[in-house]
C-alpha cells in the first residue's frame, strides 16, 4: 500500500496550516490498527488537507492513496475515507460561478475541477463497496455513487437492486437518500425516481423506510406526495415509537429492504438515455457518521462530534428519524400549513427526544417562513415545564428568538422564571455573564414579569452584558430599574475594563431616557480610558442625546466635543447637542462637514443626524441629493431619507429608496420606516406594489440558507408591520 508515497514532493506543497510534509503520516494514520490514531488522522485530513472544503495541491496528491485505502478490506473505518473522497470530489462549478472567479481564485477553482475529475474517474470502485462486508462502508458508498458517478442511470439501477437484499436499516435509508440525490442532480430522472419512491412510501416493509421515501419524494418530486402527508407521517412516527428496532418482515414478496420487483414496474432505461453533463447539485454533501463499531474517545473534532451525537441519540430506537424529518421539512419548503401541523403533532409526542427535535425544527420553520404560529408557539411553551432539561432549554432558546411571536408562551415563560430564580443569569468560564434565554424571551415580549429578574441581575458583582438590551424591550415597564442602573454606573471604575462594565448600564439608561442619570453619564464621558474609549464615549453620547433637555448640564462638554469637526465624535456630539439644546445653528456646520468625511460610516452618521434636524437643515438638500448616486448603497438610503426629512420632497426620495429595496433586502426595514412616516402610499403607485408584494410573500425577507441572526424574526415582523402602516397611511406626509 502507498507505493510511491515517498516520491511525492510533499514539502513543496502547502495545506491550511503550512507545509504539507505531514500528509504521508496522516495517510498512514488512516490505515492504522489503532482506532485513536485513525480518528486523529481523519481529523487532520479535514482540518488541514481539506480544510473547510478547500482543495489544495496536496489534497489532489492524496486522492490515489485514499482510493487505495477504501478498496483494502484490511483497513478499518473505511466509511470515513469514502466520505472524505466524496467531499473532495463533490464540488461543482457552474457557468455563473466561473464568471465570478477573479485572478486570485483561479488556482483554487482549477484545484476543485481537477479533484472532481480525479475522484469521478475512480468512482467505479464504489459499485463494489455498496455490498462491502463493513456496514460503515455500505453506509457511505450510496451517496458517493450518487454524487460522483457519471452514469446516474446505472447508479439508480444498482440502488434499486441493492435495497431488497440490504440487511441494515440505516444503510437502506442511505440507499433511498442516494436515489433522491440522483434525482436532484439529474432532473430528467426525477419523475422515474419519484415513481419508485412513491411505491416505497406505500409498500415498504418498515415505517422508517416509508418515511425516508416520503422525505426524498418531498425533495425531488413534491407533487408526488400524498395529499394527507401529515397524518401519514404522524402514523409512521407512531409505528416507529412502538417498534424502535425496525426491520422488514423478511417475507418472500416484501424483502427487508422494501418492496420486491414487480413485473409491471417500469424498466430501467439504457445507459445512453441521460447525457453525462451534470447540473449543479443544490445540496452540499451531508456528512454521515463513520464506522459502525466501538470508538475510543479522542480529543479531535471528529471525536467530539461523534461523542455529542452519541449523547444526543442515546436510547433512541431510531436515531436517524430526526434527520428524515428534517429532510422532509426541507422538501415541504413553503408548505407552512403542512409543516406546522406536522410539528404540532411531533410536539404532542410522548417521546421527549422527538419533542426536542420538533422544538428545534419549529425554530427553523418560524425563522425562515411567515405564517400563523400561535398554536405551535404555545406547544413549544408547554415544553418549558418538562423535567428533561434539554427539552426545556431548547424551548427557551427558540422562544428567545421570537420576540412578539412568543406571546402565546408568555405565561409558561413567567412560570419557568418564577420556578427557578437561580437560573436568571448564566455565568461562563470566560467572558461576562448573560441573562438566561427565559429572561430574554419574556423581556422581549415587554412583559413586566421579567423586571424582578433584571433587578436581581443588577445586584450581582458583575452585571450581565445584555441587561441594557432587555431593559430596552421592556421600555417604561422597566422604569423602576433606573435607580439601580444609575447607582451601578457610578460605581464603574474607569479603567481598561470600563467599556464592558458600563455599556450595558448606559444602554439601559438610554432606553429609559433617564435624564436624572446625566451626572453619572458625564463622569463616564469625561473619564473614558484610552482602551475602547471611543466606544465608551459613543455610548455615553447616545445616552445624553436620549435624555434630551434633561441633560442640559452636559451642554458645555458637548460644545467642546463639536469643536473637532469632521470626526466621528464631533458628529455624535453634535447629534446629542441638538437633542439637548435644540440649537440647530450650532450643530449644522459640524454635521455639514461630517457629510464630507472620507469615511462612509461618518458620512452616514452625519446624514442621519441632519435628517433629525428636519427643515432647519434644508440648506443641505443639494448635498444630500448628490449622494443619491454614491456607490455605497447604505449611504444612498440614509441620504435619501434625510433628503425627505429636510426638504419634504418625496418623488426622488421614493425612487431611490425603492431601487435600494430591490438591490439589497437588508435595507427594507429602514426603507419601510421612512415610507410609513411619509404617510398614505397612493394606491397603484410603485411603492404600494412593492409593499403589497412583500406582504404576500411567505418567505421572510432576511431568511438565509445555512445561517441566521438572533434578531431575524423580529426584524422581519417589524418589516411587515411597517408595510401595513405605510399602506394604511398613518404617517404625516404623502409619497405622491
Amino acid at each position: 500500500m502507498f507505493s510511491g508515497i515517498d516520491e511525492v514532493d510533499w514539502a513543496s506543497m502547502e495545506h491550511a496550516y503550512g507545509p504539507a510534509d505531514d500528509v504521508p503520516e496522516l495517510l498512514r494514520g488512516l490505515a492504522s490498527a489503532d482506532p485513536a490514531e485513525r480518528e486523529a488522522a481523519l481529523d487532520g485530513m479535514y482540518g488541514a488537507v481539506h480544510h473547510q472544503g478547500d482543495v489544495y495541491a496536496c489534497t489532489l496528491a492524496c486522492i490515489p492513496f485514499l482510493f487505495e485505502l477504501v478498496v483494502d478490506p484490511g483497513v478499518q473505518d473505511r466509511g470515513g475515507v469514502v466520505e472524505l473522497l466524496t467531499s473532495i470530489g463533490g464540488f461543482d462549478l457552474d457557468e455563473d460561478d466561473e464568471a465570478e472567479i477573479d485572478e486570485d481564485e483561479i488556482e483554487g477553482a482549477a484545484n476543485y475541477a481537477m479533484a472532481a475529475a480525479a475522484v469521478t474517474a475512480g468512482a467505479g470502485v464504489f459499485f463494489e463497496l455498496i455490498a462491502d462486508e463493513d456496514p460503515g462502508v455500505r453506509l457511505a458508498a450510496p451517496l458517493a455513487l450518487a454524487t460522483l458517478h457519471r452514469h446516474p442511470v446505472r447508479v439508480l439501477a444498482l440502488l434499486r437492486e441493492r435495497l431488497p437484499v440490504e440487511p441494515d436499516e440505516e444503510v437502506r435509508l442511505a440507499l433511498v437518500e442516494a436515489a433522491g440525490r440522483v434525482a436532484l442532480r439529474h432532473r430528467p430522472l426525477a419523475e422515474r425516481v419519484g415513481k419508485w419512491l412513491g411505491l416505497l412510501a406505500e409498500r415498504a416493509g418498515s415505517p422508517g423506510l416509508r418515511l425516508a421515501a416520503l422525505a426524498q419524494l418531498a425533495r425531488c418530486s413534491p407533487d408526488g406526495l400524498p395529499g394527507d402527508v401529515v397524518p401519514v407521517v404522524s402514523g409512521l412516527l407512531r409505528e416507529m415509537r412502538s417498534a424502535p428496532e425496525e426491520s422488514g418482515d423478511g417475507g418472500e414478496h416484501a424483502p427487508p429492504g422494501g418492496i420486491a420487483a414487480r413485473e409491471d414496474d417500469e424498466p430501467e432505461p439504457g445507459p445512453d438515455t441521460t447525457p453525462d453533463a451534470e447540473p449543479v447539485d443544490p445540496d452540499p454533501v451531508a456528512p454521515v457518521e463513520t464506522g459502525r463499531g466501538e470508538h475510543v474517545a479522542t480529543p479531535t473534532l471528529v471525536g467530539q462530534l461523534r461523542s455529542l451525537s452519541a449523547q444526543e441519540n442515546a436510547g433512541r430506537g431510531a436515531p436517524w428519524a430526526a434527520d428524515l424529518l428534517r429532510t422532509l421539512h426541507v422538501g415541504l419548503d413553503d408548505r407552512v400549513g403542512d409543516r406546522t401541523a406536522l410539528l404540532a403533532d411531533q410536539l404532542r409526542s410522548p417521546d421527549r427526544r422527538q419533542r426536542i427535535d420538533a422544538v428545534r425544527m419549529s425554530g427553523g420553520l418560524i425563522r425562515a417562513w411567515r405564517g400563523p404560529y400561535e398554536e405551535l408557539v404555545a406547544l413549544v411553551g408547554e415544553q418549558l415545564s418538562d423535567p428533561e432539561p434539554r427539552l426545556a432549554e431548547a424551548a427557551s432558546h427558540v422562544l428567545e428568538e421570537l420576540f412578539g411571536l412568543a406571546a402565546p408562551a408568555a405565561d409558561a415563560l413567567a412560570a419557568r422564571l418564577a420556578a427557578d430564580p437561580g437560573s436568571w443569569v448564566r455565568t461562563w468560564a470566560s467572558g461576562p455573564p448573560g441573562l438566561s434565554s427565559t429572561v430574554k424571551a419574556l423581556a422581549r415580549l415587554g412583559d413586566a414579569r421579567a423586571v424582578p429578574a433584571l433587578a436581581g441581575a443588577l445586584e450581582l458583582p458583575q452585571v450581565a452584558h445584555d441587561v441594557g438590551f432587555a431593559v430596552g424591550h421592556l421600555g417604561a415597564t422597566a422604569r423602576p430599574l433606573a435607580g439601580a442602573l444609575r447607582r451601578r454606573l457610578a460605581e464603574v471604575e474607569l479603567d481598561e475594563c470600563a467599556y464592558d462594565r458600563a455599556s450595558p448600564l448606559l444602554a439601559g439608561l438610554t432606553a429609559l431616557r433617564a435624564g436624572e442619570a446625566a451626572p453619572e453619564v458625564l463622569r463616564v464621558l469625561r473619564g473614558a480610558p484610552e482602551y475602547r474609549g471611543e466606544w465608551l464615549r459613543t455610548a455615553a453620547l447616545r445616552a445624553l442625546g436620549a435624555f434630551g433637555p434633561a441633560a442640559r448640564e452636559a451642554i458645555p462638554e458637548l460644545r467642546a466635543l463639536v469643536r473637532r469637526p469632521g470626526t466621528a465624535s464631533a458628529t455624535e456630539a453634535a447629534e446629542a447637542l441638538w437633542a439637548v439644546s435644540g440649537d440647530a445653528d450650532e450643530v449644522l456646520p459640524v454635521l455639514i462637514e461630517g457629510l464630507q468625511s472620507d469615511q462612509v460610516h461618518d458620512r452616514r452618521a452625519a446624514a442621519v443626524a441632519l435628517g433629525a434636524l428636519g427643515p432647519r437643515a434644508a440648506v443641505v438638500a443639494p448635498r444630500l441629493r448628490g449622494l443619491l448616486a454614491h456607490e455605497e448603497l447604505w449611504l444612498r438610503v440614509d441620504a435619501a431619507i434625510a433628503l425627505w426629512e429636510v426638504s419634504g420632497r418625496t418623488r426622488e426620495t421614493v425612487g431611490a429608496l425603492l431601487t435600494a429595496w430591490e438591490q439589497n433586502r437588508h435595507v427594507r426595514v429602514r426603507v419601510a420606516e421612512c415610507l410609513a412616516r411619509m404617510g398614505p402610499v397612493p394606491e397603484g403607485s410603485a411603492a404600494a406594489h412593492v409593499l403589497r408584494s412583500e406582504l404576500v410573500s411567505v418567505r421572510r425577507h432576511n431568511a438565509m440558507d445555512g445561517g441566521y441572526g438572533s434578531h431575524d424574526i423580529h426584524e422581519d415582523e417589524k418589516l411587515l408591520a411597517l408595510c401595513r402602516q405605510a399602506l394604511r397611511g398613518t404617517g404625516k406626509g404623502s409619497t405622491s
